[in-house]
């Protein structure tokens, strides 16, 4: 099992950025991959970049440029920097763990809140 708490999370103008951090209870080398995703009022839940354990990350054509995941592996976390954000990044925006034991294990952080407005 693993934990997760995101933090970070806030308002911020359109062309700010904002960090986002992710949290986990366990070492993040013991998870097979983080991801952070995001959701949208009425909108599902998207998938905005991944790490595994290996430090191979990975992002989707949509936000590749702005978006930019890092990890301290002293804290066992994982980061989301967010550059020039636009009103459409305003979501919730969630942590996720993938772990295989046998099977695989997701777990999901409670989310936090960016919004993005003048």
């Amino acid at each position: 099992q693993v934990q997760l708490v995101e933090s970070g999370g806030g308002l911020v103008q359109p062309g700010g950025s904002l960090r986002l951090s992710c949290a986990a209870s366990r070492s993040i080398f013991s998870i097979n991959s983080i991801s952070w995703y995001r959701q949208a009022p009425g909108k599902e839940r998207d998938l905005v970049g991944s790490i595994t354990s290996g430090g191979i990350i990975s992002y989707p054509e949509s936000v590749k440029g702005r978006f930019t995941i890092s990890r301290d592996n002293a804290k066992n976390t994982v980061d989301l920097q967010i550059n020039t954000l636009i009103p459409e990044d305003t979501a919730v925006y969630y942590c996720q763990a993938r772990i295989y034991d046998d099977l695989w294990y997701t777990y999901w952080g409670q989310g936090t809140q960016v919004t993005v407005s003048s």
